[in-house]
């Protein structure tokens, strides 16, 4: 690990927002970091904010408590000091300052109250953390205010603050139609700022990630992962109608949803259904990176916010947990003579694999495929998408097991095309082939070559990998030329 990474690898953040307030320990790779420590509490602090001009006294005496417990937990961890930040509610209530002097006295943690234009910022640099080629418009609702900025070119532009939160929009007066002219005028004001139109609006916030969870609830759909889950707005709208008809209390049980999150899902949706008729997005992708993992992008030095979040995950995951560190580099270059035709993003998933390929060593052989397959479909990695997932993990999958028919993971599969189905099949095997050749470096033991238009996959074996080139490793190179629909070249190296 180099200095850069090694200075942040262990980073505690608390965001005070108006709903919830949560502390998370980042560990690990600095680029791509594990969630060492997550923990939430639903306080409620803005939630009399419009009313009363003040926080809420039980949300306050809440908040308090969970701040004092974050301290002593940071402490133990190895996390302090804590970066602590509060946005809409401890900013604008008449009694944030003392609020403030409060938790200093109580705690020892400094609030460090932001503006809206800085919450902005740092809920994109959180998006960027995980999503470094993101271009669009970025949407953080929080429970009195909402936020957009533009991104693109690993850059924040310009920013927008508004009060639309669902708390703030619980006290308007008047009809559902009066609500809906004021949210639109909000977001017209705010669509003339930032100048967006027919973009990529990438949702972050709780109440965002409510909805999408019931969009996945109404489609069906397979992978219950939020991060860089995508919708087309037409869909997401006919989901907007599908809450509006239902009952919030079935919905909440069906997707384990709390009740204080539930209770501002219908204010969430009309501003949502206004986003889309006012900044009319190309498409709406859910972030479940935010102003946490911004805090965590900003002490990145460049050159670290550089690298591919999903590769330095991968990295530090070989590292810890397979049983020859670095092997994964070799097993894909040996390997590519397979996929040299593959563009860039391919190419990266590819690589992923190889590093992943011997991770799972430690489940038991039964279950070791679909293991491996659950890990990384269900893992918290940036810069990957469902289809990646999907794509991975079930390149792992045959990297223990040749067949995947009859494996209760077959309904994640329709995420895949047929060539996508079979490309990843065709990675499983190759590296359950190139793991045979475990000696250091596969290259010492043999070369690979393919030649796609005769179907011809070559193997030319040096005099170690005559010896190594043993029943098992023959028949693992069979089910490879089977899966490529080959005739195989094998070129044994005389003694």
């Amino acid at each position: 690990m180099d200095n850069d990474a090694r200075a942040l690898s262990r980073v505690g953040v608390v965001d005070v927002g108006s709903n919830s307030v949560r502390m998370v320990v980042f560990d690990g790779a600095a680029r791509s970091p594990a969630y060492f420590y997550n923990e939430k509490i639903m306080c409620g602090l803005g939630k009399s904010l419009v009313e009363t001009g003040a926080l809420h006294p039980e949300g306050r005496k809440r908040a308090l408590a969970a701040l004092k417990r974050f301290a002593l937990l940071a402490r133990g961890l190895g996390a302090d000091p804590l970066t602590v930040v509060a946005t809409a509610a401890t900013r604008e209530a008449s009694d944030g300052p003392d609020f403030q002097a409060e938790v200093l006295r109580e705690t020892g943690l400094k609030l460090h109250v932001i503006d809206g234009a800085e919450e902005a910022r740092l809920s994109a640099q959180g998006v960027l953390l995980g999503w470094p080629d993101a271009s669009g418009v970025v949407c953080d609702i929080g429970g009195n205010s909402m936020e957009l900025a533009r991104i693109g070119n690993g850059r924040v532009g310009k920013r927008v603050s508004t009060q639309l939160g669902p708390f703030r929009l619980l006290q308007l007066e008047g009809n559902a139609k009066k609500r809906q002219a004021h949210i639109d005028r909000v977001l017209k004001d705010a669509q003339a700022q930032i100048n967006s139109r027919n973009e990529r609006i990438y949702l972050v916030g709780g109440s965002w990630r409510v909805i999408a969870r019931l969009d996945m609830e109404r489609r069906n759909y397979p992978l219950l992962v939020l991060h860089e889950y995508r919708m087309s707005p037409e869909s997401l709208l006919d989901t907007l109608d599908w809450i509006a008809a239902s009952d919030l209390a079935v919905l909440r049980s069906r997707t384990g949803t709390s009740a204080e999150r539930m209770e501002l899902v219908p204010q969430a949706c009309e501003v949502l259904r206004e986003l889309i008729k006012v900044l009319k997005p190309k498409e709406i992708d859910v972030s479940a990176y935010g102003i946490r993992e911004g805090l965590l992008y900003e002490q990145m030095p460049d050159r670290l916010r550089q690298r591919d979040p999903l590769i330095e995950a991968a990295r530090m995951a070989e590292r810890n947990q397979a049983r020859i560190p670095g092997f994964g580099k070799k097993l894909y270059e040996f390997l590519q003579p397979l996929f040299k035709n593959e563009d860039k993003e391919r190419q990266r998933l590819i690589k992923t694999a190889c590093l992943l390929h011997d991770t799972t060593w430690r489940a038991h052989p039964d279950y070791r495929a679909e293991a491996c397959f659950d890990n990384v479909t269900r893992a918290n990695l940036g810069a990957l998408d469902h289809p990646g997932r999907v794509f991975i993990g079930l390149a792992l999958l045959h990297r223990y097991k040749n067949s995947r028919s009859g494996s209760r993971l077959e309904p994640l599969f329709r995420l895949l095309s047929d060539p996508e189905l079979k490309l990843a099949e065709v990675l499983g095997k190759a590296m359950r082939f190139g793991a045979m050749f475990a000696v250091g470096d596969p290259a010492e033991a043999g070369e690979l070559s393919w030649q796609p238009k005769k179907r011809v996959l070559g193997l030319k074996l040096t005099p170690e990998g005559n010896d190594l080139f043993g029943e098992v490793a023959q028949a693992r190179f069979a089910s490879l030329v089977t899966a490529l629909k080959a005739e195989p070249k094998i070129t044994r190296a005389k003694d």
